[in-house]
């Protein structure tokens, strides 16, 4: 009786699962709901747990062994960084990070903190305030339903939102060793929108908006997935893959320094302020190789090859044959350096294969005199004896 119910009730499941099935696949085409712009427009659920799982713990001090801070500017007219402008409107529920960014912020779900122009502090003392932000970039907002004084939430229309002037994020990237893992480590820690508006002597001037931690961001990005290039129309990566592998191309503009200076007021000429950038990129991602120690395997197969580098090099100075340069040598210095020496060791090598030829050629068994005196005069004392 028991298995008969069952096979009612599975029967039963199966016919209301057909009976959805047709009413989907006859209407191919459906008008959008009211109801399902209100669940795009509220944007995913995010729930405390899931807010938890996203956020990075700081390491503590003990762990590390350096650590620097790094401000870069994100050009958004570079073909890497375009993931983060386009769409510029809302497409198939598509949107890019500063609508994402700015509906979060005016509905009260993550904080906005203050610019303060390289000392940064993100503590409820310097929270934004939402209405005062949106007057001070002219952004035309309504209160929304359930705003309060505490909790303030607004309304933007899609057409009011200024995602053509936002041409500039401006990111907080923090590099650390840890000494457990012997890694390099790099994270974003904050994301700043920049508007690009003409200035009030002409000329494009830029306004910082406000600084979002990028863990309270994270939740609602890692749902967003864009395509990275024009080739392949797959999206595979979300934003938060995108910040998080370091896809983007940035510049620094600055680092945090005693005397709070920008990268331009420490180098005015561009070409060393451009080596100086260079110079800084090389040193962090270089540091973790310097302080890298390989095991016993490892160091044997490494000493193995440049022995045998050293030994086909000598090979080759002895029999009068050049070291050919390598190719990826671009310092002229460099390369009339190992010429002038691969020069003089040839001339040493010439030189040592001569004296030897000489001396073997010259070389005549001699007789000491000491030798025939004293062998004499054992002689000569025999005879007395």
């Amino acid at each position: 009786m028991n298995f008969r119910k069952i096979l009612s009730v599975v029967a039963a499941v199966m016919v209301a699962i057909g009976a959805c099935a047709q009413v989907e696949n006859a209407s191919g085409v459906r008008k959008r709901s009211e109801r399902d712009k209100k669940n795009v427009e509220s944007g995913p659920k995010i729930s405390g747990r899931m807010q938890g799982f996203f956020e990075t713990k700081e390491p503590h001090d003990a762990d590390l062994s350096y650590m620097r801070q790094i401000y870069r500017q994100l050009d958004l007219t570079k073909v890497q960084n375009a993931p983060l402008y386009f769409p510029e409107d809302v497409v198939d529920g598509q949107e890019n990070l500063f609508r994402i960014m700015l509906k979060l912020v005016v509905d009260g779900k993550i904080p906005a903190y203050e610019y303060l122009d390289g000392r940064e502090v993100f503590t409820d003392q310097y929270k934004m305030n939402v209405a005062d932000m949106l007057e001070r970039f002219g952004i035309y907002a309504q209160e929304a339903k359930g705003s309060t004084e505490k909790n303030p939430k607004f309304v933007i229309e899609e057409a009011d939102v200024p995602t053509g002037q936002v041409l500039n994020y401006y990111i907080i990237e923090k590099w650390e060793f840890d000494r457990r893992s012997n890694r390099m480590k790099t994270r974003v820690e904050a994301i700043c929108p920049v508007l690009n508006r003409s200035g009030d002597f002409g000329g494009e001037a830029k306004f910082p908006m406000f600084w979002v931690k990028y863990d309270a961001l994270r939740p609602y990005i890692s749902q967003q997935y864009v395509f990275l290039n024009d080739d392949n129309n797959l999206a595979q990566y979300s934003i938060d893959d995108y910040f998080n592998l370091g896809m983007y191309d940035g510049e620094i503009y600055k680092t945090r320094n005693l005397r709070n200076l920008s990268m331009a007021q420490m180098f005015p000429d561009e070409d060393d302020r451009k080596r100086a950038q260079d110079s800084i990129d090389n040193r962090l991602r270089t540091y973790g190789k310097d302080l890298w120690v390989p095991d016993r395997e490892t160091y044997l197969a490494m000493k193995e090859k440049q022995d045998a580098a050293a030994d086909a090099a000598a090979k080759a100075i002895a029999s009068g044959d050049s070291i050919p340069e390598r190719t990826t040598v671009t310092d002229t210095e460099a390369v009339a350096e190992k010429k002038v020496v691969s020069a003089r060791a040839k001339k040493r090598a010439s030189t040592k294969s001569k004296t030897s030829a000489k001396k073997t050629s010259t070389k005549k068994p001699k007789v000491s005199s000491s030798s025939s005196s004293s062998s004499a005069s054992k002689s000569v004392r025999r005879r007395k004896r």
